[in-house]
């Protein structure tokens, strides 16, 4: 499969992880799914791309290589088309499953769907602004639930 193709695999899978957890009844199968098929997926297709980039059974497909512990080690590996799949998989491995976070908190405290909807499109979109402003939101009332 090429960078190219895997890109565009796990955009579209991520993004059917998305509109399941927007749209469809957050039942803990239909949560599951989103985990497992979803989350777990992504993180999977991670590791297996990180353990052959370090193995060297994984052509990145340019320079590759690098160091995380330093900016041009990280550009460095940015800078071929298989660290950025590999960069883009991570976050959307884990800007889903914030996604998830965020809707089960936002369930579990009363929120309805209409003001979670903007939340999990800013963290679909910006991951980090739209946990920070998740935080920001849901401190009221987990404040007000914890003194009950």
């Amino acid at each position: 499969m090429s960078w190219d193709s895997l890109f565009l695999f796990a955009n579209y899978w991520a993004f059917a992880g998305w509109i399941a957890l927007a749209f469809l009844p957050r039942s803990p199968r239909i949560l599951a799914a989103i985990l497992y098929a979803g989350v777990f997926l992504l993180c999977f297709t991670y590791t297996v791309l990180v353990v052959g980039f370090l193995s060297g059974g994984i052509d990145p497909g340019g320079p590759g290589g690098g160091d995380f512990t330093t900016l041009k080690g990280v550009m460095k590996l940015f800078d071929s088309p298989g660290g950025a799949t590999l960069g883009w998989v991570h976050y959307l491995a884990f800007d889903l499953f914030t996604g998830m976070w965020i809707a089960r908190d936002a369930d579990q405290k009363g929120f309805g769907r209409i003001v979670q909807f903007p939340f999990l499109f800013l963290t679909l979109m910006v991951g980090p602004a739209g946990l920070f402003a998740w935080l920001i939101v849901r401190e009221r009332r987990a404040r007000a639930m914890a003194k009950t």
